[in-house]
């Protein structure tokens, strides 16, 4: 028998180190060649790794959440065959085989995670680890003696429910007969329960939840933001009557293609204000005291998924009808939600979009996704009454569609004056929405 050193390869542009977010194997287990046996994340992607031998696994590298330097011992398997010699140019490594495996455990400590470009990666959530709650589910049972329990007539079924309940039976009020029985129990909840004595519910056990993966990288992400950007929000009301009864024209007659959500309309507007705007379009390098204004538009559309917030890109979004752009939405997302997105589909974005879909909200200030220079949210579309021209000079009362659309800039960069005149371009596109479809 002989030890293979599988050393963490580099699975990035660059990357320094990795997150270790899940194992699939543990020491003592066998595994198989190109078995999938651990998922590490970059600053941009969760990457599954594969083992290239066959094996019984002797040690890995540290506990989810730890971070792995590119280069060192990941796993150590004994394989049959070649000594670790062999085992060490197999796995790609740049360092002898000494330096990385012996008698203690090959894990690395902790260390700072450099800061990525996007807002969410990819990667594993959470993890959970219940603790003992510091009290009882149920208020402890009141003691028989110095309450008057013994005193009360009642059968041992109905004296432990009262104990399981929590009821002095001292305070029931009982039958004709003085005995206290199961309905005097439910008559005694339902009275209090009505006089508002019911406690609002149990306690739940204390849970500690480990900040690692997608979680940890929109943590840091978020937190460099709001330490570095100067944020300033501008909400604008939009009437979208008009928006909605078009895109249900286009929904009716689309035949196999993808149907419409507000979002594809939203971006193509964007899209067409933008070249007057290009202050919006950009990115700020605030190392190099440098900002891009970005000629194309690579969208990021910020979409929840189980893990956390991820931003996948609509590379040149100016370029895509509204059927393209309703078409990549949708793959996207799914690519998202399912963890495939690539790491390319992730990065790059020079603008984004963020919505909180059907839960809506009146109003948001949403976090840029650095180094970003503005982030827009569309909110709740709700119906209200509205005076509008009725074509003779007057006005009359009717029932509109509206929506608030916010956005948040680096105040940096973009002035408030761009900001609202930018909304105020996307507001006339919105409610006159045949400017859409004009070239």
């Amino acid at each position: 028998m002989a030890r293979f050193i599988f050393n963490m390869p580099d699975i990035g542009e660059g990357i320094a180190e990795a997150e270790i977010v899940a194992w699939h194997v543990k020491p003592g287990d066998r595994i198989a060649e190109d078995q999938e046996f651990v998922d590490m994340m970059t600053d941009k992607a969760t990457v599954p790794l594969e083992s290239p031998v066959t094996g019984v696994v002797l040690e890995v590298a540290g506990e989810v959440g730890d971070m792995v330097a590119i280069g060192s011992a990941l796993v150590v398997i004994e394989v049959e065959g070649e000594g670790e010699a062999g085992a060490e140019a197999e796995a790609g490594a740049d360092e002898p085989a000494a330096a990385t495996i012996g008698r203690e455990p090959i894990s690395e400590p902790e260390k700072p995670l450099p800061l990525g470009e996007g807002v969410g990666d990819g990667g594993s959530p959470v993890e959970a680890v219940e603790t003992p709650a510091p009290s009882q589910a149920h208020p402890p049972a009141p003691s028989p003696k110095g309450r008057g329990e013994e005193k009360v007539l009642a059968s041992p079924a109905v004296r432990q429910r009262a104990r399981d309940l929590g009821i002095d039976l001292a305070e029931v009020k009982p039958a004709a007969d003085g005995r206290v029985r199961h309905a005097d129990l439910d008559a005694f909840l339902a009275y209090n329960a009505g006089g508002g004595f019911a406690p609002a519910g149990k306690a739940r056990a204390d849970e500690q939840v480990r900040v690692i993966g997608l979680r940890k990288r929109i943590a840091q992400n978020m937190a460099e933001a709001k330490r570095n950007i100067p944020h300033f929000s501008y909400v604008e009301e939009c009437d979208v009557t008009e928006l909605e009864r078009l895109r249900a024209q286009l929904n009716e007659a689309r035949g196999a293609r993808p149907k419409l959500t507000m979002l594809p309309l939203l971006i193509t507007a964007i899209c067409k204000a933008l070249p007057k705007y290009p202050m919006i379009n950009a990115r700020y390098d605030d190392e190099a005291g440098v900002v891009t204004r970005h000629g194309a538009v690579h969208l990021g559309m910020a979409a929840q998924t189980d893990g956390g917030l991820m931003v996948p890109v609509i590379r040149d979004a100016q370029a895509r009808n509204l059927w393209q752009l309703a078409s990549e939405i949708g793959r996207l997302a799914e690519a998202a939600r399912t963890g495939k997105a690539t790491s390319e589909e992730l990065s790059g974005s020079t603008l984004t979009v963020t919505s909180l879909g059907p839960l809506g909200g009146v109003a948001t200030t949403p976090v840029i996704n650095r180094p970003e220079v503005a982030i827009i949210g569309p909110n709740r579309i709700i119906e209200r009454p509205m005076f509008v021209p009725d074509g003779m000079g007057g006005e009359r009362i009717e029932k509109r569609k509206l929506m608030n659309l916010s956005i948040s800039c680096d105040h940096r960069v973009v002035d408030g004056h761009d900001a609202a005149s930018f909304v105020q371009e996307l507001k006339r596109l919105i409610e006159a929405p045949v400017l859409l479809l004009a070239d």
